[in-house]
């Protein structure tokens, strides 16, 4: 017997304009591997966030906590 996974809570819909030459991407990407597009684009968004976006959240998350009295924190 298969675990049961719980569904990710999800935000409302959004719209994205994509260069099309990006779309075509995914779109290989998504029908190569049998997922949706959606699921392509929100892995390639998680990525971002784990490298890329990192160090931003990062800073805004230790202005948050200096601007709520809570010092520094440590990660």
């Amino acid at each position: 017997m298969e675990p049961i996974m719980a569904k990710p809570v999800l935000s409302d819909p959004i719209a994205l304009r994509l260069p099309v030459d990006v779309l075509k991407d995914i779109e290989i990407i998504a029908a190569a591997s049998e997922r949706s597009r959606s699921w392509v684009m929100v892995r390639a968004m998680r990525y971002y966030l784990a490298t890329e976006g990192k160090d931003v959240l990062e800073i805004e998350r230790a202005r948050e906590s200096m601007r709520l009295g809570r010092g520094l924190i440590t990660i």
